[in-house]
């Protein structure tokens, strides 16, 4: 009995969330006493899960899950889990994976949990730690099914190297018909996903303009990290809705997260209240983010911004 993983991939390569969930599941196959089996669908170089924990990878070469599709990959996932005998089955929080999750679980009969934020306390009963009411408070869930489906909340757990090696098996499951088809897939290829973000640099009507859009870019090129907005930026079509974060646009679960003239309203710190550590930089003292962040910069973004890009870029230069 085996922990399963589904592992993500683009183009390819694993996503750091793949890594993240490979990490989590080598935990959980350590309190329970077994191993992890990763499945791969398209993706290169996939002995490297071992280095993260996982001791068997079933690659999955096919045409017919190029693009992505719920109910073909989750036909997948379930009929590896059946064949290796796997009673935990691991996903990421992505998009992607809350999509097949609940297909998933319909195939596997198994109980599903999302948000998971730590390693089980206790494995019988199987009981997990989730967060609740927008990442306000935290609930201890059992999952009482034979088989079990954790969905990891990103960047909750990191990653972990344990320096091991997988076997790579060949796996070609039966891929069921589906009525949806993906005709084509537009992607910006030159910037940071906020999903695999480390950093967000996030900015808000405080900027006044998509015009001055500019710092928020070379402040978020300099750290490496992804762009984001807030929702009346995006709804006033100073940015695309893809950079809509909060609780009505995409979750922020990053290492740092820079807000540069958000105010801070509950839908928008609903969705990156998973951050780690949260920076803001407003003229308003009074502005509700100064009480969600960990560190608040009182200050006129335009002067504030350039001065912390001009910091940064000598900080870089110094330690090249």
């Amino acid at each position: 009995m085996s922990i399963l993983v589904y592992t993500e991939s683009e183009n390819g390569k694993f996503k750091k969330a793949a890594l993240e969930v490979v990490s989590y599941a080598k935990a959980i196959a350590d309190q329970m006493g077994t191993s992890v089996t990763a499945v791969a669908v398209n993706a290169d170089n996939t002995e490297s899960l071992g280095n993260y924990g996982a001791s068997k990878v079933l690659s999955i070469k096919s045409d017919a899950l190029d693009k992505f599709n719920a109910k073909k990959y989750a036909a997948a996932i379930a009929e590896a889990s059946k064949q290796d005998g796997a009673k935990v089955v691991v996903l990421s929080s992505s998009a992607d994976s809350k999509y097949l999750a609940p297909l998933l679980s319909v195939g596997l009969d198994a109980g599903y949990v999302s948000n998971v934020v730590a390693v089980p306390s206790n494995v019988s009963p199987f009981t997990v730690k989730r967060t609740a009411f927008t990442n306000k408070a935290f609930a201890n869930t059992e999952i009482t099914t034979d088989a079990k489906i954790v969905g990891l909340s990103n960047n909750s757990f990191g990653l972990v190297e344990s320096g091991g090696s997988a076997t790579v098996e060949d796996f070609s499951p039966s891929i069921p018909d589906s009525g949806v088809s993906v005709e084509s897939v537009d992607k910006a290829t030159d910037k940071v996903s906020i999903a695999d973000a480390e950093t967000v640099v996030s900015g808000g009507r405080g900027l006044k303009g998509p015009e001055n859009w500019g710092m928020v870019e070379e402040l978020a090129e300099v750290l490496g990290a992804a762009t984001a907005c807030s929702k009346p930026v995006s709804d006033l079509g100073w940015r695309p809705h893809s950079e809509h974060v909060g609780q009505t646009g995409k979750p922020v679960a990053s290492n740092l997260y820079i807000a540069i003239g958000i105010s801070g309203a509950i839908q928008h710190l609903a969705g990156i209240n998973s951050s780690k550590v949260k920076v803001v930089i407003n003229t308003d003292p009074e502005a509700p983010f100064f009480k969600a962040a960990d560190y608040g910069v009182v200050g006129d973004a335009f002067e504030v911004v350039p001065k912390l890009i001009e910091k940064l870029k000598a900080f870089k230069a110094q330690n090249a």
